[in-house]
């Protein structure tokens, strides 16, 4: 299934070095395997012109206000929210360094190959949630982007080597992500990238008639199966383009056993994996006889999606799940 891409670039990524060849695992049919990512990060959006003190603008985040560059121009990104942002602004060439995102599935670069090859190409700073202070220092950027879940201890180091903006997490991925480009010094870009998304998703909600199915969200761990709740990135997608949630899974996430996956049944079940430990553990679970015991597995209602995609944050990364849904939800396994 080939997926588009969106919008033209100062600089266009050579996507064709991105190989994706994967058609089926374990009978679930792969979605955005083929995704285009041509041009997806558009040219560098207009500055915010409000605010700005001089060369700085005040900034107000999760550890406070901070006088950030008006126009940062080398940032250090260590979150996915920050670096969905980057490139959703336009921002994206202005990135030297951020944390390893998709460690697992990163193709000839550190980054998310969802995100194009420019910024898979970006060099990594050490893993999301354990950045390498030193690695950062020596890029000698004018502004670090991170999330709250780092810390204060890790956020006053960094703050030693440039002004550090740690976005506040937990209202919803609409709202870091506008707080990532607003620290970016394009909040306004932000709102209109939601706000073409959102009539986008309403526009294909009514396309696939997306109320008409209960979509099921299940993530393979290591040694366990975890079922997507209406909170999850994933959840919060399928509720804007209007796809139902079968009865338990709209409320909290959950796991289950693999003796009874009566709880992962749905209309259609999206499937996906973290990492190869998560991929060889889901292979074990879909061969077995209780997945296919499943009607959706025998409907040939069953599709896997790219787990930093489905699990990802930011408006870019939204656009991404929008486009596998608008190719799967009325699909079939052949």
């Amino acid at each position: 299934m080939a997926l588009a891409g969106c919008s033209d670039s100062e600089t266009q990524d050579d996507a064709s070095t991105i190989i994706r060849t994967t058609t089926n695992i374990a009978g679930a049919g792969v979605v955005g395997n083929n995704r285009d990512t041509v041009g997806l990060c558009p040219a560098l959006a207009p500055l915010d012109p409000t605010g700005i003190e001089g060369d700085t603008r005040p900034v107000g985040h999760a550890e406070g206000i901070s006088a950030l560059p008006a126009d940062p121009q080398r940032i250090v990104v260590l979150d996915a929210a920050g670096l969905d942002a980057s490139c959703a602004v336009g921002i994206w060439e202005r990135v030297v360094g951020a944390a390893t995102i998709d460690p697992d599935f990163r193709g000839d670069g550190d980054q998310p190959l969802y995100l194009g090859t420019g910024l898979a190409s970006v060099p990594s700073v050490g893993p999301v949630g354990a950045p390498d202070i030193d690695a950062i220092a020596a890029l000698d950027p004018d502004l670090i982007l991170g999330a709250d879940l780092l810390g204060s201890n890790t956020y006053d180091e960094l703050t030693t080597i440039a002004p550090t903006v740690f976005t506040a997490t937990g209202q919803g991925w609409k709202d870091t992500f506008l707080q990532s480009a607003a620290a970016l010094g394009r909040g306004q870009a932000g709102f209109e990238a939601l706000a073409s998304f959102s009539a986008d998703a309403e526009r294909v909600g009514r396309e696939i008639d997306a109320t008409q199915t209960q979509a099921s969200v299940v993530r393979f761990d290591a040694d366990s199966i975890e079922v997507d709740g209406p909170n999850s990135f994933a959840g919060q997608i399928l509720a804007e383009v209007g796809v139902g949630r079968p009865q338990s899974q709209r409320d909290a996430a959950f796991s289950v056993e693999t003796d009874d996956l009566s709880p992962v049944e749905g209309d259609i079940v999206y499937v996906r994996f973290a990492g190869p430990d998560g991929e060889t553990f889901g292979r074990e679970v879909m061969d077995g006889d209780a997945w296919h015991a499943l009607g959706s597995v025998t409907d040939g209602r069953v599709f896997a999606v790219n787990d930093t995609v489905w699990s990802g944050s930011g408006v870019v990364a939204a656009r991404a799940v929008l486009d596998d849904l608008s190719a799967s939800l009325n699909a079939y396994v052949s």
